[in-house]
This record gives structure tokens, sequence and C-alpha cells, in this order.
């Protein structure tokens, strides 16, 4: 088990965590300055796990709380055996839920709002299909059509309107990336954490967001929900973050500087499944190459123009840019790293550049032969050639150059079903 970070402390009834046993759930409840409410919630949740056929404990992970609530979570450690805490120095839910949930040894991990909005009754359908296998993540949803939800208009419209921009900006297909009620395999959990950047509210979008570009399987379960009329979120403030994180990591996504594909592949995820979460992401970034692409050959075949034949321009200024535009689709668009299969690629590339010559070149002769000799009608044939080069490029470099690299990268073991285990 990894050892506790700086400035954090956990304690259970006999102080030694590993003593209880392990059990299938970790039920997660963040709490900062919640004495009033602290003690109520853990006995529900504890009556409520008594109903259900799977070994559990709760976890109190105390962000850095002011008043009582650290004495009264020690407090209830000690009444019940299934209980614990964890002391953090900081605030952030994020941070509270990945220090856990990176040193639980529990196969299921839960987290659940300290208000209990969400009603406990989703639990089971929450946590089953990840104990079953079947699904990687889950999360209640407040926007389901079945879900029966009690809030006012303001939080209504904020919920609906953060989504939406979700669904726009990083094509999120979840319904509801804010419910403070989710789960997670622990085997998921041990590869998505690292690639968390957030330690705040904006925590739950970045995980399912890389889950979902990963090809993982998010189970959405219907809620019944409340609002919690004394919530102390700020929310001009947790706006204001959240649309920093979907900039931050929207600009990650395009760079390619989230390995997505390798956490698929360690996962034993098929890359057919990446592959849909990418395709978007991929013609995306595909598109922006293919108009710089564009635009240098513009520029470069007027430059060469003043010296040279249309043919001999042509040649040069496709030869330069088809070079550059596999080198930035290898890297941004494929996201292969480092040196191998450069040649390889490269070499693939030129055959492409050859097609799109060809096609090019048939262009110049055309213009020639309708006695066309102004140079602007020759670049814009010339570019009008090049749009339908550049879709066969895509189509040529993702069945034929990178095919190979994306399907070892999708190569792994099967994934592993939890087992359960009666209490």
């Amino acid at each position: 088990m990894t050892a506790p970070l700086s400035g954090v402390s956990t304690s259970s009834p006999s102080g030694d965590r590993a003593t209880t046993g392990t059990a299938v759930l970790d039920i997660v409840i963040p709490v900062y300055n919640e004495e009033a409410q602290l003690a109520a919630t853990v006995d529900r949740v504890l009556g409520h796990l008594a109903t259900l056929p799977w070994s559990a404990r709760i976890t109190i992970a105390d962000n850095a709380s002011t008043d009582g609530t650290a004495v009264i979570a020690r407090r209830l450690s000690h009444q019940h055996p299934d209980v614990h805490v964890v002391h953090l120095a900081e605030k952030g839910r994020g941070r509270a839920l990945k220090r856990v949930w990176s040193t639980s040894d529990s196969e299921v991990l839960v987290y659940m709002d300290v208000d209990l909005s969400t009603d406990l009754n989703a639990l089971l359908p929450l946590v089953a299909p990840l104990i079953s296998g079947h699904s990687d993540l889950a999360i209640g949803s407040r926007l389901a059509r079945s879900s029966k939800v009690a809030r006012g208009p303001k939080r209504e419209l904020i919920s609906r309107s953060y989504n939406l921009i979700l669904r726009n900006t990083l094509r999120a297909k979840f319904t509801d990336a804010q419910c403070g009620f989710k789960a997670i395999r622990s085997d998921v959990a041990r590869e998505l954490l690292p690639l968390v950047e957030d330690n705040a509210w904006f925590f739950d979008t970045e995980l399912l967001v890389v889950a979902e570009r990963a090809g993982l399987r998010i189970h959405e379960v219907p809620v019944d929900w409340v609002d919690d009329p004394d919530s102390r979120v700020d929310i001009v403030r947790t706006a204001v973050d959240d649309l920093r994180g979907i900039t931050r990591l929207g600009g990650n996504l395009l760079r390619g500087t989230v390995p997505v594909r390798e956490v698929a592949g360690r996962l034993g995820r098929t890359s057919a499944e990446a592959a849909r979460g990418r395709i978007g992401m991929q013609l995306g970034i595909f598109a922006v190459i293919g108009v710089i692409s564009t635009i240098v050959y513009a520029l470069l075949y007027l430059l060469l123009r003043t010296n040279t034949s249309a043919m001999q321009a042509n040649l040069f200024a496709l030869l330069l840019t088809a070079i550059g535009n596999t080198t930035a689709n290898r890297r941004f668009t494929f996201g292969v790293k480092g040196s191998r299969d450069v040649v390889r690629h490269q070499v693939q590339g030129l055959v492409i550049f050859a097609a799109g010559l060809a096609v090019t070149s048939a262009s110049l002769a055309w213009v020639d032969s309708i006695g066309g000799r102004h140079r602007l009608l020759e670049v814009s044939v010339l570019c009008a050639a090049n749009l339908f080069v550049t879709v066969m490029r895509f189509a040529a470099m993702k069945l034929w150059v990178f095919a190979r690299d994306g399907a070892r990268k999708g190569r792994a073991a099967p994934s592993r079903a939890v087992r359960p285990q009666v209490p």
C-alpha cells in the first residue's frame, strides 16, 4: 500500500486499517466543517450498507475542517469498526478522493456527498455493474428522464447549461458530470487518477472525460435527488473554475498530452472502443493541421513560382509540406511518440504525397488546357485539389500508415471482473 502523503493522517479503531480486512466497497464521504450532520449521515449509510450483499466500509475524508468535524469523525471510527477516517491538511474534494481512492484496498470505490441529497436506494444499481465487470465507472444522473429531482430553477439552469457546454466543447456523452454520487473500479482508478490534474470541483468532470476518451464504459443510474438548501458551494467561483478546467483539459486533449490510448490498452479495452471516442478529435486536429499545411503550401508555391515553372513550384511546395504534414499528424492526430517506425511513416507519407502530386499536377494541366495563366487562378484550383487530397490523406493515414500503431496500443489482457465477497 502506498505510504500516506505529507500532511495526511489516517485512523481506525485499532490504528491499522488493514486489520479489519478488505471490503468490496469503500464508501468515501468528503467533508469540510460538517459537524452538524456527519454523525446522522454515517448512521444512515451504515444502516443502508447492511442491506447490501457485499462487505463495505465508510471512509470519512476530512478536508482540513476547522470546526468539530475531525473529533466527531474520530469518535465514529472508534464506535464502528467499518468506519475509517482520513485527515487532509488542504481542502479540495478531488484531492480527498485521490488520496483515499489511490490507497484503498477495496475493489469498488464510491463517493457520495455528506448531505445525502441522492436517495441511497440508487447505491445498489450504481455499484452492481462494476462488481460484475460490466462497466468501469458509474454515475448518478439527475438529468436522466426517469430521475426525480427537487431543486430550484437557478441550480437546474446552471446544471443543464454546464452539461450542455461539456457536450459541445469536450464532446461528453454522459449526462450529469457533477452529481455527488459516483463509483469506479479500483483497477480503473489506478490508471485514471494520475491523469486527473484538478483537486477541486472539476475533478469529477475531468475523470469522466478522460475515461470516456479511453473508451471506458460509464454506467448511468437515474436518481431521486433533493437539493440541500444549506449548500455552501460558491456557484460563481465554481463555474469560473470549471470553465478554466474545460479550457485546460481541451487543450491537453488537442495536444495529445493525455495518454488515453495507452490507458485503454493497459485495461484491455478494444481499440475500436477507444477509436469511437477519438475519431471526432482526430478529425478536428487533422483539419487544423490540414488548413495550416494548405496555407504554407500556397505561400511556398507563390514564392517558388517567381523563379520556377508551375509544375516545379508545385512539386517542391507539396514535398516540403507533405513531410511537415506527416510529422505533425504522426504526433498530434494519431499520438505516435518516439522514433519508432518514423522512417516507415515518412516513406508511406511520401507515397501519399505522390498520389497528391498526381492529383494537383492533373489540376494544373487542366488549368493550362483552358488557357488559364493567372497565378491566383492556379493557386485557387490547387487549393481545391489539395482539399480533396487532404481527405484522401486522412483515410490513408488512419487505415494504412498508423493502423498498426493503433492496433498495437489497443492490445492487452482482457478485463477482470470483481469477485463479490459476501459478509
